[in-house]
């Protein structure tokens, strides 16, 4: 398609858009009486507008039944989970039997490392990127360590070649060769939270099996973002947050995937209660007897609250599909690369998208350096109504999110944009 920078040109292809009505179901910050430009779903998604009523249908069930509203609550609360499971899938690709709604997403990596690196003899390392998001880095950390291992020579991370910013498959797959029988695990982010690069997730199980180890993901920028296909793709577990794209609220309830191969075999795990087969739960017997899916790594019973809006959140994607929320970011994130790359071109040079530009290797999300005072120019588009944000030390990220962006918000941040920038001239004169 041959983009135009023209407010009738993203106004027409807003028109076209058969997702547009999504916009509608979300409750947008404002900005001097209109909608913010809000392109921070990669970090908290809107809020959808029947977040409210779905809580307040809990808090009623509470008033009304008691204790009894685990049984007769209009979704009863003792197997509210079993409600997203179905979506949950849908969403990454997976069999629902695969798949839990549970706990938070740095927890439920913790679980999963628990029952997947398990480190002996040589094999004792586990690779992932130079930097994925810290939480990850801390969890590997402690996990090596509580094996009674050093985490400065157990845990590899990948850099990128020299003036690159992204990694490359071959070298992760060389690097994946190279450590053979010493690498316990390979674990990266299904997209790196900080250049906005997608992983092939494909390739990277297949070499890390090749080499005998075991192979997850996290998946916090990824689900609800890329169209995943976790079953076919084959790594042994993932794990993922809500509050992000899949627009679940602040600190909303995480997931967790388990390969079917795995399911109902004697794994280590770290167990409790709710995992317990649910046809003998409440047998209350001392012996742990492991549910035949990825309920398995369960320990508690369900948050409902939190849960009640992930349930009306999931029924959005349902109803959009991931291929045509991905097909449109594809089309969106396209924009928005093309207005910047005008605008940097127009002014010198002055962004460098770092974010790679093949579809197949990048979600929603843009990552860009900005030459001089980059954190200068996020203040400046706050201070004209656009959210995105600022990671240390030099990127300002940007996610135009299908389930709710338009076409015009893509227009109107590069209008913005170069606001700010002839803002940053007249200040610097």
């Amino acid at each position: 398609m041959t983009f135009e920078n023209t407010l009738s040109f993203a106004q027409e292809l807003d028109r076209q858009d058969p997702l547009r009505a999504f916009r509608d179901e979300f409750l947008f910050p404002q900005f001097r009486d209109r909608n913010a430009i809000y392109f921070t779903g990669n970090s908290l998604g809107l809020q959808p507008k029947a977040a409210s009523a779905a809580v307040k249908q809990e808090l009623d069930d509470w008033a009304q039944y008691g204790v009894e509203g685990h049984f007769h609550a209009k979704h009863p609360w003792y197997s509210y989970h079993e409600e997203l499971t179905a979506s949950t899938a849908r969403v990454v690709g997976a069999l629902p039997d695969e798949v839990v709604v549970m706990n938070q997403l740095t927890s439920n990596l913790h679980f999963l490392l628990v029952s997947f690196y398990r480190p002996e003899g040589k094999r004792v390392k586990i690779l992932t990127e130079q930097r994925p998001f810290p939480s990850d880095t801390y969890a590997f950390a402690s996990q090596i360590a509580h094996h009674g291992l050093d985490p400065a020579t157990c845990l590899v991370e990948l850099q990128p070649r020299t003036g690159e910013h992204t990694l490359r498959t071959e070298d992760i797959v060389a690097k994946i060769a190279e450590l053979g029988d010493e690498l316990a695990l390979v674990c990266f982010g299904g997209v790196n939270f900080l250049t906005g690069q997608a992983f092939d997730i494909k390739a990277i199980t297949q070499a890390g099996h090749k080499a005998g180890a075991k192979v997850g993901f996290d998946l916090a920028h990824a689900a609800g973002n890329l169209h995943l296909k976790l079953h076919d793709d084959g790594p042994d577990f993932a794990c993922w947050c809500s509050y992000k794209y899949l627009n679940s609220g602040p600190g909303g309830v995480a997931g967790a995937f388990v390969h079917q191969r795995h399911l109902g075999k004697e794994l280590h795990r770290f167990t409790g209660w709710w995992g317990h087969d649910k046809k003998e739960r409440f047998k209350m017997e001392r012996e742990f007897k492991p549910m035949a899916t990825a309920e398995a790594w369960q320990v508690s019973n369900a948050p409902v609250f939190p849960m009640a809006i992930h349930r009306v959140a999931l029924e959005q994607f349902d109803l959009a599909g991931m291929e045509r929320l991905r097909a449109k970011s594809v089309q969106l994130t396209g924009y928005l690369r093309w207005i910047i790359e005008g605008i940097s071109e127009a002014n010198g040079g002055i962004f460098n998208i770092i974010t790679p530009a093949d579809p197949a290797q990048c979600g929603a999300q843009l990552s860009i350096l900005v030459k001089g005072d980059g954190k200068g120019m996020f203040k400046r588009l706050t201070e004209r109504g656009v959210f995105c944000d600022w990671r240390e030390p030099d990127v300002l990220r940007m996610a135009p999110v299908p389930m709710y962006n338009s076409f015009e918000d893509v227009f109107r941040f590069g209008h913005e944009l170069q606001a700010a920038l002839n803002d940053q001239a007249t200040d610097d004169r």
